[in-house]
């Protein structure tokens, strides 16, 4: 594997108190969760336990419960956002009793395990992780614990987990539960669920914790053999002591579990992050990111918004080469069939997968530290693996800052290559390739290295070929406000930017670039604002762009003019508001254009 000199993060990792974007509502700031500290992270539990975790990169994730069932509609009306979150007061308000007299329509006469698993493999995933129970409470798995379950509560009156689990287990994959350990809207006692139980008499979290929580964990940890993971999910304000009982019995009685960050207090094995996010950095230890092949997490009849077979690519690649894991979620319906554009998405992508096993499996992450603006690096030995997304058109891939002594360097086709001739510009590393992509999704070239280390040492290049986007959170603020703010634009569709506002007189973005080549480049900025702004950019060769032009309430670029390098090399480059609302007016980046 390869060191990481540069960008590298770890902060994610030791938060014990922070914004998640999948699952739970504050009363003030919306739907929140902490994600909690993730405990040991060195090479023997990598060695151990976490090597599927560590060295697989890919696994499915499934959101499936009564809530499928529903599909987002609730009395003949639709509503958008995430299904799983449909019974809660801040979208359909369902009583507990309503929602749970749902259960005697719900009949997944479709749904078939070893498909299932089958798609997963194809897919290139390693493991499976399915909602044994999320926060409507229902199980779908046969509890003695509780009967809101999908074998007593159900028509369908079989336990689907116990076929999913086998049909892992045939095929090699990995398998493991999510609970939401802290939420349950039905069971008396659970955070956000009823007061008192049928008999009017009052319970409390400790009910709700020994009565049906701590019970079903253990089924679930005790009912489906040897498990790897057990995902709990939200664990908000609930005491310490619950969460610390539940993972000391989970490691008793499924010792190669791994539990993430979300169990809370720290007793996690891995770093969950938050849904829907890759980092724009490296970022050490062992952590994961979940996504969704859609918008919502479960199905709902209305999104059929998949990830295409290339951003779902893209997405995996993008989170190991900043050194992580990618748990890509899939929602049946309530027939309990996956969508199909979903299925044949997945398959393609899996078959590019198992074309390039190297790029994605016990792979490294970048020594750049972030993505490059053609695509992202992996490692793997002493090969550095470039995913190009966006083929360069003049028949040059420009790669910045690369120390390491160059072996050998050659196109890939599968299990074929066709080599490729390269030279050193300055500190660039330009490489001949084809005038059209070979592969229609991603293409692959290998750099192989004199070493197993690699070494960058270089300023976020700026392309003659490609345009260069300059995140603000890569810049240095002075006389501003730089932070990462968040936003939902429908319920439970989080969005994020890390962004520049509270604009001092003078406060200034400044970034320090390497140009490749010297000329004339577009240059627009992504912000957004009220009324109409001016932004100023100079460089450090005196040149100066400064325009008018107007904003509303959601980021978008719009062009200022065109910026001149007058040399190639280092430079520094600086953006100010000049005129606007100080406040309001937020810069998320700017885009530099080669103009061609």
């Amino acid at each position: 594997m390869f060191k990481n000199r540069c960008f590298i993060v770890s902060v994610l990792l030791i938060l014990i108190s922070v914004l998640d974007i999948h699952s739970q509502e504050k009363d003030k700031k919306g739907m929140e969760e902490m994600w909690g500290e993730t405990s040991v992270t060195g090479d023997a539990l990598k060695s151990g336990k976490a090597k599927l975790f560590d060295e697989g990169n890919y696994g499915m994730f499934i959101h499936w419960g009564l809530f499928s069932n529903l599909g987002g509609v609730w009395e003949d009306k639709t509503y958008y956002g995430i299904g799983e979150w449909l019974m809660s007061k801040r979208v359909a308000d369902i009583s507990p009793e309503d929602y749970m007299e749902t259960a005697k329509t719900f009949n997944p006469t479709e749904f078939d395990a070893k498909q299932i698993a089958q798609l997963a493999k194809d897919a290139g995933m390693k493991y499976i992780i399915i909602t044994s129970k999320h926060h409507e409470g229902f199980a779908m798995f046969d509890s003695e614990a509780s009967d809101f379950n999908i074998v007593d509560a159900t028509p369908f009156g079989r336990d689907p987990m116990h076929e999913l689990s086998a049909a892992c287990k045939e095929l090699g994959l990995g398998f493991g539960f999510y609970y939401s350990h802290n939420q349950d809207w039905t069971a008396p006692g659970g955070t956000r669920g009823p007061e008192v139980d049928e008999h009017g008499n009052k319970m409390d979290f400790k009910d709700y914790f020994y009565n049906k929580c701590k019970p079903q964990v253990k089924e679930i940890c005790t009912n489906y053999g040897d498990i790897d993971f057990v995902w709990f999910d939200t664990p908000g304000d609930m005491p310490k002591e619950y969460v610390v009982e539940l993972a000391d019995m989970v490691r008793e009685l499924q010792p190669n579990a791994m539990m993430c960050s979300r169990v809370g207090y720290g007793m996690g094995d891995y770093a969950s992050i938050g849904d829907m996010e890759v980092p724009t950095r490296n970022v050490e230890g062992l952590w994961e990111t979940a996504d969704t092949n859609n918008d919502s997490w479960s199905y709902a009849w209305y999104d059929n918004n998949f990830k295409s077979p290339k951003k779902i690519l893209g997405r995996v690649i993008e989170t190991v080469a900043r050194g992580g894991t990618y748990l890509f979620n899939v929602g049946p319906d309530s027939t309990g069939a996956i969508p199909s554009i979903g299925i044949e998405f997945l398959q393609e992508s899996g078959r590019w997968i198992q074309k390039y096993p190297q790029v994605i499996y016990d792979a490294g992450s970048s020594p750049w530290g972030f993505a490059l603006p053609w695509g992202d690096v992996t490692t793997n030995d002493k090969s550095l693996y470039l995913s190009v997304s966006e083929w360069p058109t003049n028949g040059k891939l420009y790669l910045p800052g690369l120390k390491s002594k160059v072996k050998k360097i050659s196109l890939l086709d599968g299990d074929k290559s066709s080599p490729l001739n390269y030279t050193k510009d300055n500190d660039w590393l330009v490489i001949e390739v084809p005038y059209k992509a070979p592969e229609e999704l991603i293409s692959v070239i290998e750099v192989q290295l004199k070493t197993s280390e690699s070494v960058v040492e270089t300023n976020i290049g700026v392309y003659p070929n490609v345009p260069t986007r300059l995140l603000t959170e890569f810049g240095e603020v002075e006389g501003a406000e730089q932070k990462n703010v968040r936003w939902m634009e429908k319920f439970g569709e989080w969005k994020h930017a890390y962004q520049v506002n509270n604009w001092e007189e003078n406060g200034t973005v400044t970034w320090e670039v390497n140009v490749q080549e010297a000329g004339y480049y577009y240059l627009d900025l992504e912000y957004k604002g009220e009324g109409r702004l001016v932004w100023n950019t100079t460089t450090d060769e005196g040149v100066k762009v400064q325009n008018q032009q107007a904003a509303t309430d959601k980021y978008a670029y719009r062009r200022m003019g065109i910026l001149e390098f007058k040399t190639a090399g280092n430079h520094t480059i600086k953006t100010s508001l000049v005129e606007g609302d100080s406040k309001t007016s937020s810069l998320k980046s700017i885009k530099i254009l080669p103009i061609k």
